[in-house]
């Protein structure tokens, strides 16, 4: 037997098909014992005479009336408690026991009260005739309604064909004798067949609605049946003769009736109810058909038989046939043959319409694009749909007595068998379907997916729905691998990169957490290397998107190509990548270090090499990596953290370069935090000073301007510069409250300075984008200068970082604006950056700042002083007056004179000063310039604005 065949014949102890009925309730069984009791002590008392005439007499009128009154009250309480359609039937059953009830009452009144023998014809004939019609309604109503007429009519032809053939048989044996007996008088042979004619309408509603009760409450009904059925019995035997003449109250006969009427009292409360939904599972019925059952079928036949028994009785007898017999037999008869002509008729309409709704159902199965399957207890298949030819490449003949175990995949069937025992085990109320997908041999051929085995056969994704069935399952299947190939494709693209098809951050970070918790506690684990390329955004401003993405894509493909085979390359974004690189078991982490850092320094290098994009343009950039260590207990945000600390700190520390991990790194991280956190209140605290560093005409030594530096001196007394405290935050918002701050105090000294006699320019360094800002508009410096009163060609604006994004058009016209307020202009950072030869011709500059990086070398660096020379060359060409930045030695100081440089600033001369020391240099107003030759003062014109020097046509 396979697996699947074992799983469906080890059906588990709780299952539907093997389980019995539910055990009733500590309530009911105390209920039933305590029935059984009375029942039996009542028994036993009739069967002993009850000690007594006198209480025989009273056990035998009064104990039955009692009983008949209990089962009265019980049947209109729970009528009354209950809500339903068997509501009515309850309260018939109340009166027909109250009924036997009065007339037990009124029958022990005669005999045991007044001690007189009770009349032919007294109220207690009249209750007792009662007692019977209330129980026929009654279990008329407790029955399943036919739905249409012929129902009806089988109903009633069905209980003629019982009340007839008891009649008849009745009639030979003792009716027709007891008529002849007491033919004298009608109303006294009336009333002797009253009660046996009553009793046998009852006895054929109590068999045949047996057969057609309902489902709802279906053992309290079986119950009441079997209440009334006891009762008809005792009435049956005292209807007889030749107990009637001997019959006294209290005897034997009595127990029945008493137990009959306990019965029906017990019969609403203690019967076992069915749960709900329990209906469905005794199996649907067609509507408005007779029920078939086989006894039920043979209800006719039987009563036919009694009534011939009737006839056959009167002949063996030698008797003549009474002609109430005949007419009798006659209509029994005719009921019989009426009864099997409509069931003839109503067979021939249901096998019409099963064999349209076989048809039907066929058509549906073979015409429908899901196979249908169904497997046997053992896992054998019995029946494939023709759909199976069209689904799965094999014809349905060939997969009928195939084990389904050699269908499935070998690594899904462990799964089907596990949840096709869970269903089994489940109640079928509960759980009716259940729901597999597994791999299915296809005859195809091909694969479901790349590394399955391809050729003759194939494997396709199959859904199917599961039922149970006569022990076996019926699989409901379909072909659902497109739907499988776009659920992976769906999740390949939610995991990887759309343009370079490298995992995204998302899987990036899932495979570190995944191999930080895979790790050996002795392993010294995996790294992860965080890659940033260098003049990217170059390649992507100068030559478009579409070449950044060729780059990109060639990027990966190189990375990808460089890792292991068990490693991860992934794009987190941008330009930036990332590489998991794991562990290999070992056990010395000098060696493990250095390992990935060859790994990293070999990424570089083939990162750095030169890219052809398309058009054959080729292009560079450099790389800048991080690597981090998993450590034990690490957390994978922690160390995606730590990597990208480390390639920010290859970047700050001069790029295309491998930089390790320290934890120094995280705690420069908190002090920057913290850093920025101060600077956000450090400018309204009043912990910013405003210095300025003296410009030194290199002719005279004497100052010709100074250019004012901000300081921030925190409330630890730490100085920072603004190239540190600048580079701690990325609030452009405070960055222009600085800008903003540091014109005003700059103005506002100078303005100071101005008005005691020191009318030195002061520089003020801003940025070509912070001129452009709306945040400082030209009114504002305009309405400053007017404020404070500074005096024209006061104020130099030093021009800084001349991004070649910024349109040199609306530069060139705030410049214009600002140089007819008379401000003069300087282009600073000439030697790094992006000072473009545009800016030279278009932009009205009266000044050009040298950077430090041209004038840090220009005494050791030959090359570098033509570069120097020449540059220095095309200002004085220019009209423009020449400025040095980070002039620090004095060997620098004559290399630049002997170039023409006109000035400059530097620790050469002074640092930046505070205001007290400032107005005493400039009170002194020289500096010794080494090695110079005196020059007289009025032999140099100062430094005057543009407009007042010629200059050559562009």
């Amino acid at each position: 037997m396979n697996a699947p065949g074992a799983a469906l014949a080890r059906r588990p102890a709780g299952d539907p098909g093997t389980r019995g009925p539910d055990r009733p309730g500590t309530g009911t069984v105390a209920a039933q014992v305590s029935l059984g009791l009375l029942c039996a002590g009542y028994t036993t008392g009739a069967s002993l005479g009850w000690g007594s005439p006198e209480l025989a007499l009273f056990m035998g009128d009064f104990g039955l009336s009692a009983a008949a009154l209990t089962a009265a009250v019980s049947c209109f309480l729970y009528a009354r408690a209950r809500r339903g359609s068997a509501r009515p039937a309850w309260l018939l059953f109340a009166f027909s026991s109250l009924m036997a009830a009065l007339g037990n009452a009124v029958w022990g009144w005669y005999e045991f009260v007044l001690r007189v023998e009770v009349p032919d014809f007294s109220v207690a004939n009249l209750f007792f005739l009662l007692f019977a019609p209330p129980a026929v309604v009654g279990l008329l109503v407790l029955a399943k309604r036919p739905a249409n007429r012929a129902g009806w009519l089988c109903l009633a032809l069905d209980t003629w064909l019982i009340g007839g053939s008891l009649l008849t048989l009745s009639w030979s044996l003792a009716l027709a004798r007891t008529t002849h007996v007491e033919g004298e008088s009608v109303a006294r042979a009336a009333l002797s067949l009253a009660y046996p004619l009553l009793d046998i309408v009852l006895v054929s509603m109590v068999l045949v609605l047996h057969f057609r009760r309902s489902q709802t409450n279906r053992s309290a009904t079986n119950t009441a049946i079997a209440a009334l059925a006891l009762t008809v019995l005792c009435d049956a035997l005292f209807t007889s003769p030749l107990l009637r003449e001997n019959y006294a109250s209290g005897q034997l006969l009595d127990a029945g009736w008493f137990a009959g009427s306990l019965l029906l009292a017990y019969a609403p409360w203690g019967a076992r109810r069915l749960p709900a939904g329990a209906d469905a599972a005794d199996g649907p019925e067609l509507p408005g058909r007779p029920v078939a059952g086989s006894l039920a079928a043979l209800t006719p036949y039987l009563a036919a038989a009694v009534c011939t028994l009737g006839i056959l009785y009167n002949v063996v007898e030698g008797r003549r046939v009474d002609r109430v017999v005949v007419l009798t037999g006659c209509t029994v008869v005719l009921a019989l043959v009426v009864r099997q002509g409509i069931m003839l008729l109503d067979n021939i309409a249901l096998t019409h319409e099963l064999a349209h709704k076989e048809n039907h159902f066929r058509s549906l199965v073979q015409g429908s694009s899901d196979v249908i399957m169904i497997a046997a207890p053992n896992g054998t298949l019995h029946y494939v749909s023709p759909a199976a030819s069209g689904v799965y490449g094999r014809d349905a003949e060939e997969l009928v007595g195939t084990e389904l175990a050699a269908l499935i995949h070998p690594d899904d069937l462990g799964a089907v068998v596990h949840e096709v025992r869970r269903f089994l085990a489940a109640p079928p109320a509960e759980e009716p379907t259940t729901r597999i997908e597994c791999r299915f041999r296809s005859g195809h051929g091909g694969a479901s997916r790349p590394g399955e085995a391809g050729g003759g056969e194939g494997w396709l994704h199959v859904e199917s729905t599961v039922n149970r069935h006569h022990g076996g399952l019926i699989f409901n299947s379909r072909d659902v691998t497109e739907r499988v190939r776009l659920q992976a494709q769906l999740q390949h693209n939610a995991e990887h990169d759309p343009l370079t098809d490298l995992p995204n951050r998302a899987l990036f970070t899932r495979r570190v957490r995944q191999a930080l918790g895979g790790r050996r506690s002795s392993d010294p684990g995996a790294a992860v290397l965080f890659i940033d390329l260098d003049g990217f955004k170059a390649v992507n401003d100068r030559l478009g998107h579409q070449a950044g993405d060729d780059l990109l894509i060639q990027a990966a493909r190189r990375l990808q190509d460089s890792v292991r085979a068990g490693d991860t390359a992934a794009r987190l974004g941008g330009d930036e990548f990332a590489a998991l690189i794991l562990g290999d078991g070992g056990h010395d982490p000098s060696a493990r270090r250095g390992q990935v850092q060859e790994i990293a320094d070999r990424l570089r290098l083939t990162l750095s090499r030169p890219y052809r994009l398309d058009g054959g343009q080729e292009v560079r950039v450099a790389a800048s990596i991080g690597v981090a260590f998993a450590e034990p207990g690490i957390e994978a945000g922690d160390l995606l953290r730590n990597a990208d600390l480390a390639m920010y700190r290859a970047k700050a520390g001069g790029k295309n370069r491998v930089e390790l991990y320290v934890p120094q790194m995280q705690d420069e991280v908190v002090r920057r935090t913290e850093l920025a956190a101060r600077l956000r209140t450090a400018l309204h605290d009043g912990e910013f000073a405003l210095l300025h560093q003296p410009v030194v005409d290199l002719a005279t030594g004497r100052v010709a301007a100074v250019s004012a530096q901000a300081r921030w001196r925190s409330a630890q007394g730490i100085l920072f510069t603004p190239a540190e405290y600048l580079r701690v935050t990325d609030d452009s918002e405070r960055t222009a409250e600085l800008g903003r701050w540091l014109l005003e105090e700059a103005v506002e000294q100078a303005a100071e300075r101005a008005g005691i006699g020191h009318r030195t320019p002061v520089a003020i360094r801003l940025s070509a984008r912070r001129l452009l800002d709306r945040s400082l508009p030209l009114g504002s410096i305009e309405s400053l200068l007017t404020r404070h009163g500074l005096p024209s060609g006061s104020l130099i604006v030093e021009l800084a970082d001349n991004d070649p994004r910024i349109p040199l058009d609306e530069l060139e016209r705030r410049l214009v604006a600002l140089r007819r307020l008379g401000v003069r202009i300087a282009l600073d950072g000439f030697g790094s950056g992006h000072v473009a030869v545009d800016a030279l011709r278009r932009l009205p500059a009266d000044m050009l700042k040298l950077d430090r990086v041209l004038v840090e070398g220009v005494v050791e660096s030959a090359r570098l002083r033509k570069i120097t020379r020449g540059v220095l060359r095309i200002a004085r060409d220019l009209g423009m007056r020449t400025v040095a930045d980070g002039v620090d030695v004095p060997e620098q100081v004559v290399a630049l004179r002997a170039m023409g440089c006109s000035h400059a600033q530097g620790m050469a001369f002074s640092g930046p000063l505070d205001e007290y020391r400032l107005r005493r240099a400039l009170v002194r107003d020289e500096y010794p310039l080494p090695g110079a030759i005196p020059v007289p003062v009025g032999n140099r014109p100062p430094m005057r604005p543009h407009d007042e020097t010629p200059v050559p046509p562009t």
